[in-house]
């Protein structure tokens, strides 16, 4: 008994605590709405080269396993190789920064989907920027795609975005080492390639619409709800209303028609693919996926770049737009709001397997 009430005031203070971190949350994204008017447009890219990323962590494992004297004889070494590099550099920018034509590029996006696919247009600036540089003769896009889908116009304009590069003559990897379903696996065919992990998720090639109504709840507290529409299509379901037969039939041929233009649009990028046979709305994992040719290749997006680096520069390029004081101290908020949330959960969950 005592436990039960301990256990009731922690829930008690978390759910304040809660509460207290949304009204604040709150507060501050207001705030930062009203100030981003005033900032709409403002960013930059982050260029970095991921051949060196990959190097110092091999270099760094490397040194903690010599002896100092392997160690000493390794730096003296290393930085005869960089005097090297960048006189090698030096020489190169004299000449015009003639590049190496028997070397290309490999050109990395981040996309990390939420509901609205809100990393669009971040993605957008990017393609931008690296399709006026790429060379589709030797050069490469990979696209790092984590999402679950959501809004089908949203993730249309994602997967529109990709097919920029396709239409360029650029070839385009997309790494899965999560998930790509639904409008994720929509921006995930447009690729040449599809690479995902073991037990990635991928396809959900369906489309789903779900809405509560409160109608029968108003009548029984005699309050009306009247829709007004002019065009006989102009509304067709409604959450307050009462909803007909035929507003229900006209609702469910539109969402027909978009899995159609779904299955289609897919058929079209990968027609290898049978698309009868996985255009239900089914997911599959990374091995299973691969079977029925919803991916080309069982690999981790650390794998396929490690084993890039060996042949082209490897560089990540992402489009960050400047946040105000009030988004940063948003996002802070948000990340302990659900780094608690989390450990709340992890708690009842141990409690539970005890």
């Amino acid at each position: 008994m005592e436990f039960l009430t301990e256990y009731g005031l922690f829930l008690a203070k978390i759910v304040t605590f809660v509460v207290a971190a949304l009204v604040v949350v709150s507060v501050v994204m207001s705030a930062a709405q009203k100030e981003r008017g005033d900032h709409e447009g403002e960013g930059e890219l982050k260029i970095r080269k991921l051949n060196d990323k990959y190097r110092k962590l091999r270099e760094t494992i490397q040194a903690r396993l010599m002896s100092d004297h392997e160690r000493k004889t390794f730096e003296k070494a290393r930085k005869k190789e960089q005097k090297a590099e960048k006189k090698a550099a030096k020489a190169k920018k004299q000449e015009n920064d003639a590049q190496d034509e028997s070397r290309g590029r490999v050109y990395v996006l981040d996309f990390d989907g939420d509901i609205k696919a809100s990393d669009t247009d971040p993605l957008r600036r990017a393609i931008t920027a690296v399709l006026s540089v790429a060379d589709p003769e030797k050069d490469e896009v990979v696209i790092r795609l984590e999402s679950g889908g959501g809004l089908v116009h949203s993730y249309g304009l994602a997967a529109a975005q990709l097919d920029r590069i396709r239409t360029k003559g650029v070839r385009l990897t997309a790494c899965v080492d999560k998930v790509a379903a639904s409008g994720g696996y929509m921006m995930a065919c447009v690729a040449d390639k599809i690479v995902a992990s073991p037990f990635a998720i991928l396809g959900s090639i369906g489309v789903v619409a779900q809405l509560p109504n409160f109608h029968r709840f108003l009548q029984k507290n005699d309050v009306d709800f009247e829709v007004l529409t002019a065009g006989e299509h102009k509304r067709t379901m409604t959450i307050f209303g009462e909803n007909t037969d035929k507003g229900r039939q006209k609702f469910l041929e539109d969402l027909e028609d978009t899995h159609v233009l779904f299955k289609e649009y897919v058929g079209e990028r990968r027609p290898d693919l049978d698309i009868a046979a996985v255009a239900n709305g089914d997911i599959w994992f990374g091995k299973r996926a691969l079977e029925v040719r919803l991916i080309d290749e069982i690999k981790t997006s650390d794998e396929y770049l490690i084993e890039a680096c060996d042949r082209a520069d490897v560089v990540s390029v992402a489009y960050q737009r400047k946040r105000t004081l009030p988004e940063k101290l948003g996002l802070a908020t948000s990340a302990a709001l659900e780094h608690t949330v989390w450990k709340v959960l992890g708690a009842f969950r141990n409690q539970k397997f005890q």
